[in-house]
């Protein structure tokens, strides 16, 4: 991964002033004229990742290399007291509030080493015109919300941000042995309560030994590596399409707020792990044959484990509801929203009195036949 220094900013070719990222319109614009970059400088003046590589995952955790560290572009970076995000942004940028959660109590944050840099980035799809009306329309939908809910939860403090993610690679090889169940019926008699003599057909099972094997590839398993965003709330807008990925150009990121991811590798790779071993047992579980199955033991084998750090767009919307916070969370790609939201206990309870009032009525109605 080659290590070069980037120009600070862009500079608008009619003005002179600061150019952003425009995902819509694929280009750097003027924030001050409006002028929009030819397209073949969009990103002139930065230095690229030339491609997207997998990093060998046992090399990396003896030691990351000082050359895959670095925005390679100057950054200003803040973390919030409150939600222990860390935000970087560019200089010029003033941090005065979290994107976050919208708390003021920033402090710089001083890194003791360069973070990973990003192997690559996945581009903005919505414009936030369409993410103005996807939250809009998301909250009308909210039927046990507070009636004020609309008015408080107010869009223009919707937010763009770059959110930090790891993928992992590996390969598997796993021998799997299981008891198989096959279930056959008997005919058993009893007794009634009028103590008459019946029959009824009973379900056994017979157990017998069995074993396998399976070859499986992960596929860019996803590990989020953010602390601003609710996590329960990510995993809600995913996947992210990995396969869509450019190399990764600080250019892309001009204007734009930047999550430092705070879940380190080996965290990260843990967690990936116990997915897999998770996913896997389940993909063995399906090979056991038999109608049911017990005492399922499976011997992994991991090789060829790969990694990469990714940045991936999501919208935010932080908005606070008589002294409780709430998120809502956008793909930046897909459009994928989820959201947390407060309930109406009114609303709640004539819901539940309206349904018992109905299953009284199809009760009344049903007696009387």
């Amino acid at each position: 991964m080659p290590e070069a220094v980037a120009r600070n900013k862009f500079s608008c070719p009619a003005c002179g002033a600061e150019a952003v990222w425009n995902p819509a319109k694929k280009a750097l614009v003027c924030s001050f004229c409006g002028t929009t970059s030819p397209a073949d400088v969009e990103l002139t003046g930065f230095t690229a990742t030339e491609k997207i590589v997998e990093h060998d995952l046992a090399t990396a955790l003896r030691a990351i290399p000082d050359t895959a560290r670095g925005w390679l572009a100057e950054k200003t970076q803040v973390r919030c007291q409150s939600c222990q995000a860390i935000s970087v942004f560019d200089p010029a940028r003033v941090g005065q509030r979290c994107d976050f959660c919208g708390s003021s109590a920033l402090v710089p944050y001083e890194e003791v080493k360069a973070a990973f840099r990003p192997e690559s980035l996945l581009e903005f799809k919505l414009a936030e015109a369409q993410v103005r009306d996807a939250i809009r329309g998301w909250l009308a939908g909210r039927w046990f919300a507070p009636n004020a809910l609309k008015s408080r939860a107010a869009t223009d403090t919707v937010r763009g941000l770059y959110i930090p993610y790891w993928t992992f690679d590996a390969h598997v090889d796993a021998a799997w042995t299981a008891e198989s169940g096959y279930h056959y019926y008997e005919t058993e008699r009893f007794t009634n309560a009028k103590g008459e003599t019946e029959t009824r057909q009973v379900q056994r099972t017979r157990w017998q030994p069995s074993a396998g094997e399976l070859a499986h590839f992960f596929d860019d398993e996803l590990v989020a590596a953010s602390r601003g965003v609710q996590p329960d709330l990510l995993a809600s807008v995913e996947p992210f399409p990995t396969k869509e990925l450019k190399p990764y150009n600080p250019g892309y990121l001009a204007g734009w707020v930047v999550e430092r991811y705070q879940i380190d590798l080996l965290a990260a790779a843990q967690a990936a792990r116990n997915r897999m071993d998770r996913e896997l047992e389940s993909l063995c579980a399906a090979q056991v044959p038999g109608d049911t199955h017990r005492n399922l033991q499976v011997d992994a084998n991991y090789s060829g484990q790969t990694f990469k750090h990714i940045l991936v767009p999501v919208w935010l919307l932080t908005y606070d509801f008589y002294g409780k916070a709430y998120q809502v969370v956008i793909n930046g790609y897909s459009g994928q929203i989820a959201g947390h939201y407060p309930k109406s206990w009114l609303k709640i309870t004539l819901a539940v009195v309206a349904a018992l009032i109905v299953v009284g009525v199809l009760f009344w109605i049903a007696n009387r036949r």
